[in-house]
C-alpha cells in the first residue's frame, strides 16, 4: 500500500511538470492595447460664419454753424446690425498657444435716422447719407487655452448708405455715400465642437468722413439744410457663430 501511494505521488508530479511545460510552450496573449489618444485642438484653419449685434452712438447732435449758430438736436440712435464673416486662423503650438489670423466681413446695418435739430426755433435738416451697410478687413491676435481664444484685432473699416431726402433742397455739392476709416477691438471665442465655435466681440467704428459744404438757409420754407456735424462713429457689440474647415 505503501508503495502504491509513493507511486501515485510521483505520477501526478510528474503530470504536474508536464502540464506546466506544455504551458510554457504556448504563446502569451497580448494584453489590449491602450485607448487612441484624444487629438490635439487647434485653432488653424478656414472658417465662415455669421453675426449679429446692435450699434450704439458715441456722438452727439449739437453743434455750431460758423453762419447762423448753435444747432441743438440732431443726433444718430443706434440700432441692428447683422451680417457675415470669413476668416483664417493660425496656432502656432496646439492645445495653448497665440494664435493669429485675418478676418473680414459685411454687416447690414438698420441706425435710426437722425433727430431733428434746430437753429432756435427754424428746422435744421441734415444732408449727411445714412449709414446702410459696413464691412471691416481686420488682423486678429489672440491667445488660446484650448478651446477658448481671447483675441484684440484692428484694421480697415468701410461703409455706405443713401443721402435724406432733404439732400434734393440742397442747392450745393452733397456729400459722398462712401465712408472709409478703421476699427478696433476685441473678444472670446469658444469651440464647442472641432469644427463650430461661438464668439462675442465689440468694436469701435469710426467712419467719419469730412464735408466743408456750407449750410443754406430757404426762407420760402424756413428751414436750414446742411451736413451738421461729422460722426465720431460708433461702438458694436456682437454674437457670432463660425463653421472651421
Amino acid at each position: 500500500m505503501r508503495h502504491v501511494f509513493k507511486a501515485a505521488l510521483s505520477g501526478a508530479a510528474a503530470m504536474s511538470f508536464a502540464v506546466a511545460a506544455q504551458a510554457a510552450d504556448l504563446p502569451r496573449q497580448a494584453p489590449p492595447p491602450p485607448p487612441p489618444a484624444l487629438p490635439v485642438f487647434t485653432w488653424t484653419g478656414f472658417y465662415a460664419g455669421v453675426n449679429a449685434g446692435y450699434g450704439f452712438s458715441t456722438g452727439s447732435g449739437g453743434f455750431t454753424d460758423p453762419t447762423y449758430g448753435t444747432a441743438t438736436g440732431g443726433g444718430r440712435s443706434g440700432g441692428f446690425a447683422g451680417g457675415g464673416q470669413v476668416g483664417y486662423n493660425y496656432q502656432f503650438t496646439p492645445g495653448s498657444g497665440f494664435v493669429i489670423g485675418v478676418e473680414t466681413d459685411i454687416q447690414g446695418a438698420a441706425f435710426g435716422k437722425a433727430d431733428a435739430a434746430y437753429i432756435g426755433g427754424t428746422p435744421y435738416y441734415s444732408i449727411r447719407p445714412s449709414l446702410d451697410y459696413f464691412g471691416t478687413v481686420r488682423g486678429r491676435v489672440g491667445y488660446a487655452f484650448d478651446r477658448v481664444m481671447i483675441y484684440g484685432t484692428g484694421g480697415f473699416a468701410y461703409g455706405g448708405g443713401s443721402l435724406p431726402a432733404a439732400a434734393s433742397a440742397y442747392p450745393y455739392s452733397l456729400p459722398g455715400t462712401t465712408r472709409t476709416g478703421y476699427t478696433v477691438g476685441g473678444g472670446v471665442e469658444y469651440a464647442f465642437t472641432q469644427k463650430i465655435s461661438a464668439k462675442v466681440e465689440a468694436l469701435y467704428m469710426h467712419l467719419g468722413r469730412g464735408f466743408s459744404g456750407a449750410a443754406y438757409y430757404d426762407a420760402s420754407v424756413p428751414a436750414y439744410y446742411g451736413a451738421g456735424k461729422s460722426d465720431a462713429g460708433f461702438a458694436l457689440v456682437r454674437a457670432g457663430l463660425n463653421y472651421r474647415f
